[in-house]
């Protein structure tokens, strides 16, 4: 391999490129379906990891840790180590790559043609999901349900009920969570969320996502704000961090802690707390590098060592194993906001099965399975639609009967709306409440009132607003409040209120 390393990488380079164009023309395309988003998108997800695994055996030729490369671009320019002449080393490796290319006869021509690129853009990946999931549509938590009522921590409820709660683990007890079956419990629901997301949202980066909710869960549980942990956490923290042992490197230093500090420490491990205050500071230093399970049974109160249900060092498990459960209920909760919607449309459709006779469901499923068979070769077939009626929400033409119904052949036109074409009577009501006819009254200068509905003129509307006006007496005089009057000092005010000043001898 190493007399075509050059080649390898060369044809390397090239099938990144085309991965790349790939990608880019496979997005230009907008999906018409879930169905085919998801195929979309994980091609474009399989083709970055093709990139990915390629760019790592690059990195690994360019690092040319075993000079092969080095070596062969020596061979380039002549410089062999046999000292043989130009001329031979050059046929020498002419020789070589073809007999590389014919033995790899794939490595000759990538995809380069409409017709391969059509084929790798029409692919269909499998994707492996359950018939309750209905292709990413739903969630399928019968298992981790039967699992969770079965559990002591859990409650006999009703699967529709369960659909409510998982995502809420906060919400059960703290003192119900410190054993094997509730941790194996979130593994498995953590897992299978995971496991959910990436099939349905595979471009996304799920690793950064929980990475990033990872640090953020430090800073909250040393601040005991994890949600459900707040009282926990604090006692946890008071109990556990009494005396960090590394800021102490020695005995001596850590008699100043107190007696009570020490006494409270070594009870937590478990370990005796009798003796002198040198006696406990020299036991308690003793953790600080030598595992419990391998101090000295001396040292353990009686019946504590080596037992994981009893003593202090089952209780310190229970301490650090509680971060670890908490963490993993932090990211079911992020991962429970990314899936919010397709854990709603599960609640919903549990509750409309719930509704159905066995016999409705079936039907329903049949209808469901032919929609699915039948939905590729509709929109493969071209639409015939010779009367040009309006399309319905499945994309197909409406039936004539309902485009006479509603008088769809019927044209209204509004001079307001710059001649804007109406199809039907419901569609001309309703525009009289739309933004263009209103944009046009507003422009006239007149107010979209429903005095003017059914009016499409321009000068109908006009006479119709000075007949209002007229009406109102916006435009009939009104002495009293437009004849004008001065008094000696200049001051001018209409006949009203110069009356009543007059009157009352100010003026």
């Amino acid at each position: 391999m190493s007399s075509t390393l050059l080649e390898v990488t060369r044809a390397t380079h090239e099938e990144v490129e085309m991965l790349e164009r790939l990608i880019v023309k496979d997005l230009q395309n907008e999906p018409a379906t879930n169905k085919d988003r998801l195929f979309q998108s994980h091609r474009v997800r399989n083709m970055i990891d093709d990139i990915i695994s390629k760019t790592h055996k690059l990195v690994e030729v360019y690092d040319d840790k075993d000079n092969a490369r080095k070596d062969e671009i020596a061979a380039l320019g002549g410089q062999t180590a046999t000292g043989t002449n130009v001329f031979s080393a050059f046929y020498d490796r002419l020789k070589e790559i073809r007999e590389y290319h014919r033995r790899n006869p794939a490595a000759r021509g990538l995809v380069d043609t409409n017709e391969d690129y059509e084929a790798a853009l029409k692919e269909e990946p499998v994707i492996h999901f359950t018939g309750e999931e209905a292709f990413g549509k739903y969630l399928d938590m019968h298992e981790l349900y039967n699992q969770y009522i079965n559990s002591k921590f859990g409650e006999p409820i009703e699967y529709s009920a369960y659909l409510d709660i998982f995502p809420e683990p906060h919400n059960i007890p703290i003192k119900l969570k410190f054993n094997r079956q509730y941790r194996e419990y979130m593994e498995n629901l953590l897992q299978y969320l995971i496991y959910c997301f990436e099939r349905t949202e595979p471009l996304q980066d799920l690793d950064r996502i929980l990475s990033k909710v990872a640090d953020e869960f430090d800073n909250e549980w040393e601040n005991g704000k994890v949600l459900g942990w707040e009282k926990n956490a604090q006692e946890n923290g008071a109990q556990h961090t009494v005396i960090d042992l590394d800021f102490y490197s020695t005995v001596e230093e850590l008699i100043d802690v107190g007696p009570e500090k020490l006494k409270e420490a070594l009870s937590a491990l478990g370990l005796k707390t009798g003796g002198t205050l040198q006696q406990r500071a020299e036991r308690l230093f003793l953790t600080k590098d030598t595992p419990l399970e391998k101090l000295d049974k001396k040292h353990f109160v009686k019946g504590s060592r080596g037992t994981e249900q009893n003593g202090g060092a089952a209780s310190l498990r229970e301490v650090y194993n509680s971060k670890e459960i908490a963490l993993l209920e932090v990211k079911i909760r992020k991962l429970c906001d990314l899936l919010d919607e397709t854990i709603v449309r599960t609640k919903e459709n549990v509750i409309k099965k719930q509704a159905l006779t066995y016999d409705e469901m079936e039907t329903e499923r049949e209808e469901e399975e032919t929609q699915a068979d039948t939905e590729s070769d509709d929109e493969d077939q071209q639409i015939y639609n010779p009367l040009k009626l309006p399309m319905g929400w499945d994309g197909k033409p409406i039936p004539y009967w309902l485009y006479k119904l509603h008088g769809l052949g019927q044209e209204f036109k509004c001079e307001i709306c710059g001649n804007y074409s109406y199809w039907g009577r419901r569609a001309f009501e309703r525009h009289f409440k739309e933004w263009r006819h209103q944009h046009g009254m507003r422009c006239l200068g007149i107010p979209n009132t429903k005095n003017f509905n059914e009016i499409t003129s321009i000068e109908e509307a006009k006479d119709l607003w000075k007949k209002i006006q007229e009406r109102q007496g916006v435009n009939k005089w009104r002495p009293d409040l437009e004849e004008e009057y001065e008094d000696r000092e200049g001051n001018i005010y209409n006949k009203k209120t110069y009356t009543d000043l007059q009157r009352q001898g100010l003026i």
